[in-house]
């Protein structure tokens, strides 16, 4: 199975746009592989559209912590936008609302 995205360039910063309901160990691995490819491209920013996502593991969360500590080490940052109810308690549990900057929409992600 393949997992479903999109990614769109803006200006500095890259939208990735996961097209999935679960982010979990299903597709987790294939998720850390596209990460580690965009945050080679020393954007500024990667913003992370969590929408379409319902549930969340915690192989989900490593690939998320994977991103924002290849970006951190070229000095960019990760947004997360779209983050429904469920997912955001996870991140809070784990304390991750802390790390990651979490926007409503896209379009304000990118205007901070």
């Amino acid at each position: 199975m393949r997992m479903n995205f999109e990614v769109t360039k803006n200006g500095t910063a890259t939208v990735f746009k996961l097209k999935e309901q679960s982010l979990d160990s299903t597709i987790a691995p294939e998720l850390k592989g596209e990460f580690l490819l965009i945050t080679r491209t020393k954007a500024s920013q990667l913003v992370i559209d969590l929408s379409d996502v319902r549930s969340c593991d915690s192989s989900g969360l490593s690939a998320l912590l994977i991103a924002e500590r290849q970006m951190r080490n070229h000095g960019g940052v990760v947004k997360l936008v779209g983050v429904r109810k469920t997912v955001l308690s996870l991140l809070k549990i784990a304390q991750l609302d802390r790390v990651f900057q979490i926007f409503p929409t896209v379009s304000e992600a990118l205007k901070v």
